[in-house]
């Protein structure tokens, strides 16, 4: 993804530098309230003019917003909120998977943790505007549903779904999750059927799934009126594939294990990956989805930045 231009506190997003923070919530509301403390706003507020309702001024939220006249009677801070805003309804999906468990050093993140800070971060702030959100975690199975609420405190039901949950070596069944690979066109199938208000649906994962399956489940989320926002979540190693000298792979989602010399694979790897990455940007955009690859290296305001500059320009 594309990087905005870089925060003078983008030091203090880092991953490296959040993770020694341990609680998910401590982390989002540092996240959160920096970026939205500067140049940057919410990406999550919808576009009608139709005036809905007054909500009591939050720091943070835009001084054009203010009814003045409000203030003059009552001697508050209220500000205008429209139809869209108050309507908006948002399904978080994190990928649990074993492969979401795979970081590159024990200093960084895996994609799960930098998965579910970014989704509690956004909860964070969508609980704050008073939107409405849930979800759930998934692995070759839904792992656990959080109904869609409004109270400030149901935050503290995604996170402990999510530091409860996480990758694990066995499902609450017993089973091991690696035995069976992701299928997000089910995965996308139930989020259909929990969640059946449009709203927006925020998906987390690595996208190691099938594709024919996956664009089924976006085809049918678009076609029901939902949102969808992807999150491409890959770690440098996917990417760049730096390994050197002689290396066991071992499959996080499979039995598989390979013995070999990284750099005699390198080329065809890089190629495949080029590959990969393209079928899924032009997939997600023949759906009409929104889509950010997110390395576990990025600092998270420019995650959140860019994504607010991307749903600023969508029309």
């Amino acid at each position: 993804m594309p990087s905005s231009p870089t925060s003078p506190h983008s030091e203090y997003f880092r991953p490296e530098a959040l993770k020694r923070i341990h609680k998910l919530e401590l982390r989002a509301r540092f996240i959160m309230e920096g970026l939205l403390s500067g140049r940057h706003k919410s990406p999550f507020f919808g576009q009608s003019l139709e005036f809905a309702q007054h909500r009591q001024y939050a720091a943070g939220d835009d001084l054009r917003r203010i009814d003045w006249k409000v203030w003059g009677r009552q001697d508050r801070f209220f500000v205008k909120q429209y139809e869209d805003e108050t309507n908006l309804r948002a399904a978080l999906l994190v990928d649990c998977s074993r492969s979401m468990h795979y970081s590159r050093s024990p200093e960084s993140m895996t994609k799960f943790d930098y998965a579910a800070t970014l989704a509690v971060s956004i909860a964070w702030q969508l609980l704050r505007q008073q939107d409405t959100v849930g979800g759930f975690c998934f692995d070759s199975q839904i792992r656990q549903i959080i109904p869609q609420r409004t109270n400030r405190n149901h935050l503290n039901s995604l996170i402990q779904a999510l530091e409860t949950i996480g990758p694990q070596d066995k499902t609450a069944h017993g089973k091991d999750p690696g035995t069976d690979q992701t299928d997000l066109g089910s995965v996308l199938l139930q989020a259909a059927e929990t969640f059946p208000k449009r709203g927006l649906i925020c998906l987390f994962s690595d996208l190691f799934t099938p594709r024919p399956s996956l664009w089924k489940g976006l085809k049918l989320l678009r076609s029901r009126g939902h949102d969808i926002l992807v999150f491409h979540i890959l770690d440098d190693d996917e990417l760049e594939f730096t390994f050197q000298g002689p290396t066991r792979f071992v499959g996080l989602e499979g039995p598989s294990t390979l013995r070999c010399n990284p750099r005699a694979l390198r080329d065809g790897y890089l190629e495949a990956m080029s590959e990969f990455l393209d079928e899924i940007r032009h997939g997600c955009a023949a759906n009409r989805t929104d889509y950010a690859l997110v390395r576990t290296s990025d600092p998270f305001d420019q995650t959140l930045s860019g994504t607010l500059l991307k749903r600023r320009r969508s029309p």
